[in-house]
């Protein structure tokens, strides 16, 4: 029987949670988490993950704030800009909403941003202690898919876990997760040979190659859990994952499905890393 991991649901549960933490930790101690959010131009697409960002950080109780600074601005501004938020002990997360127009170097925006207020989890550093395994700021999307593990009583020890995708944000940071909870990783890409022969192997099978509907049957064991992480449009303009979903959820034990799996779950975890950021600088 196949489950459907409801990653909307899930959210909705811990974002719950979360609201309950942050009126406690005001009551107690005064602090309010406290999120920026740097959106550089008017991407449309950017746009809309801003305000769903903005709208998660007051649903939780955060002090929440949206800079929105013209496509134009000079790196040296920006970087300033940042600087400021650093500085400012009433901002616990900064995130700069990327794309970023092609005159700014990304890189020297991401290492701008202080690494204790790094929510994102891409600054070296906090990459650095993630491969050291001892994680502070992990990226969203991955450890979004770890909390599903808790919640769904999935079992990652022991298992092969196949992770389909090499990006910082997502490939790389996940099958460093797993490693570290005594999974045995293999992380693929799109130049893999026999790729679909190796995925056939996995137990656990995470994929994030950009690519819709890429991931057929014949990628997939029977029994194996799966985790979608793409967010494309198939050939009609519908909303579709990396993976071909009729095609492989009759095979798998759990699978998530797109929308309302991985995606709702990746601003969640932006929100408890704020909180924990929050926490963290009381300690201080």
């Amino acid at each position: 029987m196949t489950h459907v991991i409801d990653g909307k649901a899930l959210a909705v549960k811990l974002q719950g949670e979360l609201a309950e933490k942050t009126a406690r930790l005001k009551a107690e101690t005064g602090q309010v988490p406290g999120l920026v959010v740097i959106l550089v131009g008017e991407n449309p697409a950017s746009q809309v993950y801003v305000r769903n960002k903005e709208r998660s950080a007051l649903a939780a109780g955060f002090r929440s704030e949206v800079v929105r600074v013209p496509e134009s601005i000079s790196q040296e501004d920006l970087l300033a800009l940042i600087d400021c938020y650093n500085q400012d002990p009433l901002w616990h997360g900064i995130l700069v909403q990327l794309p970023l127009p092609a005159h700014i170097d990304d890189e020297a925006v991401l290492l701008a941003i202080d690494p204790n207020k790094d929510v994102d989890g891409f600054h070296p550093l906090n990459m650095g202690h993630l491969w050291a395994g001892n994680p502070v700021m992990v990226p969203s999307t991955p450890a979004g898919i770890m909390e599903m593990f808790r919640e769904y009583d999935i079992d990652v020890e022991g298992k092969n876990a196949v992770v389909i995708g090499r990006s910082n944000i997502v490939g790389k940071p996940m099958a460093q997760l797993l490693l570290a909870k005594n999974a045995t990783v293999t992380l693929t890409h799109s130049r893999t040979h026999h790729l679909a022969k190796i995925a056939r192997k996995a137990d656990i099978l995470v994929v994030a190659i950009g690519r819709a509907k890429f991931v057929t049957a014949d990628f997939v064991k029977e029994g194996a859990v799966v985790i979608d992480v793409g967010m494309n449009r198939d050939e009609n303009g519908k909303l579709c994952g990396d993976v071909d979903y009729e095609q492989v959820a009759p095979l798998a034990s759990y699978i998530t499905p797109v929308p309302g799996g991985v995606g709702p779950m990746t601003i969640t975890m932006l929100m408890s890393q704020t909180y924990e950021a929050a926490v963290r600088a009381l300690k201080k």
